[in-house]
């Protein structure tokens, strides 16, 4: 089993409250692929019948956030709550109704600064907008003991442990994801400052390479290898570097767009290896149905 610094890792309290979904005196949102007006749910709120395990492409949505989506209206405070929350951190309600159910951080959705969170359907039933969500932020300064130049980010350790990945014998570990994605593909979100909050997406406008690389297929949770793509001080285009994330949002409308993807763990040579398998997916690490 891989050895890391869990011992020196910091639990510490990060909070949000469900968001609204928001939408201008003007509703439409132009699909730049094919120049046609739409109006479609998206961002914000508690998403009901999308979680993750699900497809995130084929909707009638626009980067759709599965589960519950929160913030705060504080620039500072909801920094604290963007970098610091890992995927996999345990959630619990703290107001409302589900006053002390409990779920579980899914990703980060830069630009709209969301924290998506994962709760069973009973306890989606009882959430109301501004209800407040607390977070156990543990995992952020995670280092792998001799992979020091994998960079770890906005991962649990519990769920870390969860995710099969094993060393190859030749200084790279080997990840299990559902796909490999070429660097060429990555649009919105890169050129980044850092990947310790939000995300960056893969575009899906190009219908070979959404068929090639089995982007139709795509989940919400679903771990996948970025090829060329460096974002150890943030996102950008590395020839050989490598990069492991989870699938956030859904698919878009909007050119230079497509389901979002959070760092988990990267590295600016080529020391980190994908193994396919069709069910690297955080649903099935953290038990959902």
């Amino acid at each position: 089993m891989l050895k890391y610094n869990r011992e020196k890792l910091v639990m510490i309290s990060v909070q949000g409250q469900v968001s609204y979904p928001k939408k201008g005196r003007n509703p439409y949102r132009i699909d730049t692929r094919t120049g046609v007006s739409k109006v479609l749910p998206g961002t914000g709120g508690i998403t009901y019948n999308k979680k993750i395990g699900d497809k995130c492409t084929g909707m009638q949505g626009d980067h759709v956030e599965p589960g519950v989506s929160m913030k705060l209206k504080d620039e500072m405070q909801n920094g604290g709550l963007n970098v610091l929350a890992c995927v996999g951190n345990t959630a619990k309600v703290i107001s409302g109704e589900a006053k002390g159910d409990l779920g579980f951080v899914t990703g980060k959705h830069g630009g709209i600064e969301h924290v998506m969170v994962y709760f069973p359907e009973e306890t989606l039933d009882k959430m109301a907008i501004e209800d407040k969500i607390l977070v156990k932020s543990f995992g952020t300064g995670m280092e792998i003991e001799g992979y020091e130049d994998i960079k770890v980010m906005n991962l649990d350790p519990d769920l870390f442990e969860k995710m099969g990945i094993v060393e190859a014998g030749d200084g790279v570990l080997e990840v299990p994801v559902v796909t490999e994605v070429p660097a060429y593909l990555m649009g919105s979100g890169i050129g980044a400052s850092n990947a310790y909050r939000g995300d960056y997406d893969i575009m899906t406008a190009d219908p070979t390479a959404y068929q090639e690389f089995g982007l139709d297929n795509l989940r919400f949770g679903d771990i996948v290898l970025l090829r060329d793509c460096d974002n150890t001080y943030g996102r950008g285009y590395l020839k050989g570097a490598v990069s492991i994330g989870v699938v956030v949002h859904s698919d878009c409308i909007l050119t230079g767009h497509g389901p979002g993807i959070t760092t988990l763990l990267t590295c600016k040579e080529t020391k980190l290896r994908g193994i396919k398998c069709e069910t690297a997916n955080i649903a099935n690490y953290l038990g959902v149905k």
